[in-house]
């Protein structure tokens, strides 16, 4: 079985909507790193015009490929991605090697088939 990785970038707030979203469109789980903070295109400056960068999330789903461009879909309308600038971002990378995986391969083969 071949597998992507997703990786999602997105404000706090929106983090249950993308996660429920990723799993209505096939994802079998995820994980969240809380309180990332990052840069984007132009900093927002704040009070004595100190940069703020509000907390973000990142959302690791390691998905079979073929339920990738579904996932991606559901991640970026429910994140709102294209919205703004600083609404966040989904990347799509290829995994050469996963390990780990036989009980999760077994279950997502018998609980979610594609035909």
């Amino acid at each position: 079985m071949n597998f992507k990785l997703i990786m999602v970038f997105v404000d706090h707030e929106r983090t249950v909507d993308v996660l429920d979203a990723a799993r209505d469109a096939g994802a079998t789980g995820a994980t969240i790193i809380n309180n990332a903070q990052g840069q984007g295109l132009k900093p927002h400056l704040s009070f004595f015009g100190l940069e703020f960068m509000a907390a973000r999330s990142v959302i690791l789903i390691l998905a079979e490929s073929r339920r990738t461009d579904e996932i991606m879909q559901a991640v970026l309308d429910a994140g709102k991605l294209d919205e703004s600038l600083d609404t966040g971002i989904a990347l799509e990378l290829d995994v050469s090697r996963a390990v780990g995986l036989s009980a999760h391969i077994e279950a997502l083969s018998r609980e979610h088939p594609l035909d």
